[in-house]
């Protein structure tokens, strides 16, 4: 399920983050960068008053950033990107503790999560550890080429 998220609404309830950081929007988004790539799930994330031209720096395929510029604000911009998804809102999860932001989200169908359970599940999320590749064996290798018929390659 992709998901919808209130960032700074969810720095607040995020340990170790703070709003008076100005990396907090990098932080955030390096500790959702693995939680959707672990569970293959797409995020747009909103933010008040950010950083213009930092979107596509900190955007990936999986975690798009966007910065909303006053006088409009990421409750807004949640609330318009939940009415542009029309019924597929129901396919979608908003992260927001913001009563107006879940109440949109709930009219549209959407999966409400509050920004502090969020919180929880980012921080209980192990870190997935870059898997080592497997090595083979000489023998394994010798058996492999037996196998298929093709004669090992001397090195140079």
């Amino acid at each position: 399920m992709p998901y919808l998220i209130d960032g700074h609404n969810l720095i607040a309830q995020t340990p170790g983050l703070s709003l008076s950081d100005p990396d907090d929007e990098m932080r955030l988004v390096s500790n959702l960068l693995p939680f959707c790539n672990r569970k293959r799930a797409q995020a747009t994330i909103y933010f008040d008053r950010g950083q213009p031209g930092s979107e596509a720096s900190l955007s990936s395929g999986s975690l798009k950033v966007r910065f909303v510029t006053p006088p409009g604000t990421a409750d807004q911009a949640i609330r318009a990107h939940l009415a542009r998804l029309r019924g597929e809102a129901r396919n979608w999860v908003v992260v927001s503790s913001d009563r107006e932001v879940q109440a949109a989200a709930r009219a549209a169908g959407a999966r409400v999560v509050s920004s502090r359970e969020f919180a929880r599940v980012l921080q209980a999320a192990p870190a997935r550890q870059a898997e080592k590749p497997e090595t083979s064996s000489s023998a394994d290798v010798a058996y492999w080429e037996r196998r298929f018929g093709q004669k090992r390659r001397s090195s140079r």
